[in-house]
């Protein structure tokens, strides 16, 4: 299979993996679409980015320039033609071209030691390592896809919020002003009522730029500056079960930033084979034919070189690459750490935000919800002030927001599991009992 035609099979296996770990964004419900309302799907963003996004097309050139160095390595020392005039002019009997030497040479390099076969296996090996080096920056771009998509789900269910907030102080103000003009509230919480209504409808204006913000930044991952959609589909409500942690720590060994270090290894295992094979020494041979003036007569001439203790100078090269290869798998060991805390991280924040969103949308908010109507109907009939009606209808809102934040935060630390792990959340829980590896499947 060629590079190309493996990297299009990777790309689409991303954007298998990526719509099935959050077919709650990708599902969404069916919705009228007119001209001026343009949705965007999750699928149709990660196509989008597969295709336009610059970071990932540099490495078709990169590999491009990889091949073109496999063939310099691969050629053979290069025959060079000599031409030497010796005693051409001189004193006496030497005269000007009285005893001239002519010599017409042929020479080159006779490399021992493999040296092209080693020149070859780095070249391959770096290639190998481009091809892992893509994967990473594959499953990271399409994570921050992924993330910015989430980011605008969350910022069209502020917007909602901040609207909706609107119509309830606006509502408010027209409670207030009934009971002014009956002369059981002072003109003072007009005032106020008046003040909330301008800072809802500042929120509200803040929100939008937050909105159109998030639009424009999602859009640029496919190098588009003015984005043409209008609002994106999927649910910020909607979570995946639990996976134990162990099981997916057992998963993060697959990702694509360990499996590096094995190309990265077997690279330092390639440059340390060219080093050995420079103890060998090159031989420099030459062979030419010799015209003599003074005889008039022609001979054929043969010589060779090559350098000495070669063997010994190239020690501290050998130690040099032999140090590097072992050093990989001290980063294999430091890397693996590190997304082991990631991963925990992640895991223990995902399961937090989770709890919290269902807490606040299935107990709390409810909650919040009757007492306001409560309060405001003991407003209505003057039970209340118009500071506990205020402080209840603050507490319901600030709860709504607090779900919004926390189902948002739970699908992005779910991204970033999936993105360590290198395949779905549902896939892993499924299928934990038969490792179904993103990874290991054949386009890599």
């Amino acid at each position: 299979m060629s590079w190309l035609s493996s990297a299009k099979v990777f790309y689409l296996q991303l954007f298998i993996l990526l719509c099935w770990a959050f077919s709650p964004l990708v599902h969404s419900k069916n919705e009228v679409k007119t001209p001026e309302q343009q949705h965007l799907t999750l699928s149709s963003a990660i196509k989008r980015t597969l295709k336009d996004n610059p970071s990932l097309k540099v490495f078709k050139f990169r590999q491009n320039a990889l091949e073109g160095q496999l063939q310099i390595q691969g050629l053979s020392p290069a025959y060079e033609v000599g031409f030497e005039m010796e005693n051409f002019a001189g004193t006496d009997d030497v005269g000007v071209f009285k005893s001239t030497e002519f010599t017409l040479s042929l020479s080159s390099i006779l490399e021992l030691g493999d040296k092209r076969k080693a020149r070859a296996d780095v070249i391959n090996s770096r290639s190998s390592q481009i091809a892992a080096m893509r994967k990473i920056e594959a499953l990271n771009v399409l994570g921050e896809v992924t993330r910015r998509y989430i980011d605008i789900i969350a910022a069209q269910e502020r917007l909602l919020l901040a609207k909706e907030a609107t119509l309830l102080a606006e509502e408010t103000l027209t409670e207030v002003e009934k009971r002014s003009k009956a002369g059981v509230a002072p003109k003072a919480e007009i005032k106020r009522a008046l003040a909330a209504v301008g800072n809802a409808r500042l929120t509200t204006s803040s929100e939008q730029q937050q909105l159109d913000y998030a639009r424009v930044a999602l859009a640029m991952m496919w190098n588009e500056t003015t984005p043409s959609f209008t609002r994106v589909e999927g649910s910020l409500y909607q979570f995946s079960t639990d996976i134990e942690f162990t099981i997916l720590l057992e998963k993060v060994k697959q990702n694509p930033e360990i499996l590096i270090y094995a190309t990265e290894e077997r690279l330092k295992e390639a440059e340390l084979r060219l080093a050995r094979t420079e103890s060998s020494a090159d031989i420099k041979w030459s062979v030419g034919i010799k015209q003599i003036q003074a005889l008039n007569d022609t001979a054929l001439t043969a010589g060779f070189s090559m350098p000495l203790f070669a063997s010994k100078r190239n020690v501290g090269a050998i130690s040099a690459a032999q140090a590097a290869r072992d050093e990989v798998v001290v980063k294999r060991k430091a890397t693996m750490l590190a997304l082991h805390h990631q991963l925990y991280r992640a895991y223990a924040n995902r399961k937090q935000a989770i709890f919290t969103a269902k807490n606040l949308k299935e107990s709390i908010i409810p909650t919040l919800t009757e007492a306001l109507n409560e309060t405001q109907v003991a407003y209505q009939r003057g039970r209340y002030s118009y500071l506990d009606y205020l402080s209840a209808r603050q507490e319901l809102l600030f709860a709504r927001r607090a779900m919004i934040e926390s189902a948002a935060a739970a699908l992005r630390y779910g991204t970033q599991i999936e993105q360590l792990i290198a395949e779905p959340l549902s896939a892993t829980q499924s299928n934990h009992a038969q490792p179904n590896n993103f990874i290991n499947q054949k386009a890599f």
